[in-house]
């Protein structure tokens, strides 16, 4: 007998809602088969069997929220004598009322053509069927988290009516949130017909929310389970890291050129554009292996130096939360390699398709802003990571720039500044401006051109 417990999906998880189980008690399972899917606010992920045997008792239903580490089933190395999965077929057979559908059958009455009128009677079963799909959404509310649960109690919505977005057709806060904005229109519920089509457009980045007015008092938000851990993890990094900042400005001339002339046929190719952060993101790696000590964590009074990188990449998702999956090994990327994994991790965060190992074990993190126009953010360092780099606005400015016989002219470049948070424990600011030298060296001068050949 072996318990299969609720894992750690996350540094700052602690608790996940279990939305569906792949086997049924009795069933075969073979170790790392998918054996449950479970949902927090940061991801949603199928997690196999660590060990192999039969589904002998499932303790967290589907729908039920669970601490992680709690058990949640046990796998036996036998089937369980008691046959609980016949038990579960018997119900089955109850469908064979279908067989009544033969008795019909017997039409032979029809022979009488004015009896077949009556035939176009049965014809309305059809809508019958209609609301049998109904029931299969409401099945779905029993798949929301206490949050979004909560929110459409308050909202007084119909969870029937809200189209589920997340993994199994699960309903998120970001559909709650949907309807609440477009409440205005629930009369029409009528014209459910039209529904789906709203929910086949592309959701807005920031729920729209009517204009403030005077007079019309305040709107009560729950803070999502994503934020109060962000927050607990923020104050506690505060807490535990001495926190101290340097920054510095980088011309970006030098990338802005190969961005320019390949922008369209690495759209073309790639299918997402060429931004600045997957230069920035190689740079980086490069100066993590000429200044150890940044790709570092912090331990029980020790720094442990990594030899590889790890490299989250900080990701809003849609203003509700902010998390960092995470680029395994991206030490062995060259640019174009590194810009598909930043496209990748950040539409799968978006989408909720993380895995527990996309958010764990990262050794340096990359915040940007900088597609907003940010002048300099200086974010909290991701513990236990020493440093985080945040990426701000670059925008054309006037240069000196000097020629090879050292004369100088003014010219107009892009440029913007990079800041860097680090922990004083790991270093001191000497090592920060090195490396931050470094970053700067390889964006101005490397050879890109061949890079992203």
């Amino acid at each position: 007998m072996a318990d299969v417990e609720m894992p750690q999906l996350g540094e700052t998880v602690t608790e996940g809602t279990i939305t569906k189980w792949f086997k049924a008690i009795g069933e075969p399972v073979a170790m790392d088969e998918v054996l449950f899917e479970v949902s927090t606010d940061k991801v949603d992920s199928e997690v196999p069997s660590p060990v192999a045997g039969f589904l002998a008792e499932i303790l967290a239903a589907e729908g039920d929220t669970v601490d992680v580490g709690a058990v949640i089933a046990v796998v036996s190395d036998a089937p369980p004598a008691g046959g609980d999965a016949p038990a579960e077929a018997a119900p089955e057979p109850e469908p064979e009322p279908a067989a009544e559908a033969p008795a019909p059958a017997p039409a032979a009455p029809p022979a009488a053509p004015a009896d077949q009128a009556p035939a176009p009677a049965p014809a309305p079963s059809p809508a019958p069927a209609a609301h049998a799909a109904a029931p299969a959404v409401s099945g779905a509310s029993a798949l929301v988290s206490p949050v979004v649960r909560k929110l459409i109690e308050e909202n007084g919505l119909d969870v029937s009516a809200i189209t589920g977005s997340g993994i199994g057709g699960r309903i998120t806060r970001a559909d709650v949130e949907q309807v609440i904005a477009h409440e205005g229109s629930r009369p029409a519920a009528p014209a459910a017909p039209g529904a789906p089509a709203a929910a086949v457009s592309p959701p807005p980045l920031v729920t729209q929310r009517p204009a403030p007015r005077s007079g019309t008092g305040d709107t009560t938000e729950p803070l999502n389970n994503i934020r109060r851990r962000t927050g607990e993890h923020m104050v506690m990094s505060k807490q535990v890291s001495p926190h101290a900042v340097t920054v510095v400005e980088v011309d970006y001339e030098n990338v802005e050129r190969v961005r320019r002339r390949h922008k369209e046929s690495f759209k073309a190719t790639e299918g997402f554009s060429l931004t600045y952060l997957p230069f920035i993101s190689r740079a980086v790696i490069d100066a993590l292996a000429a200044f150890p000590h940044m790709n570092a964590t912090v331990g029980d009074g020790e720094l442990i130096v990594h030899n590889y990188v790890n490299l989250a990449i900080a990701v809003d998702l849609s203003f509700e939360g902010l998390l960092a999956p995470v680029m395994h090994n991206a030490d062995d990327m060259r640019l174009r390699a590194v810009a598909r994994s930043i496209n990748d991790v950040a539409t799968r965060a978006r989408t909720k398709k993380l895995s527990a190992d996309d958010i764990t074990q990262g050794t340096f993190t990359i915040s940007n802003s900088g597609s907003f126009g940010t002048h300099l953010v200086l974010p909290i360092i991701n513990q236990p990571q020493v440093a985080i780099l945040s990426t701000d606005g670059v925008s054309r400015k006037p240069v000196v720039v000097t020629d090879i016989d050292g004369t100088e002219a003014i010219a107009i470049h892009s440029v913007g500044l990079l800041g860097l948070s680090w922990d004083h424990r790991a270093f001191d600011g000497a090592y920060s401006a090195a490396f931050m030298h470094e970053i700067k060296e390889i964006i101005e001068t490397r050879d890109w051109e061949a890079e992203i050949a």
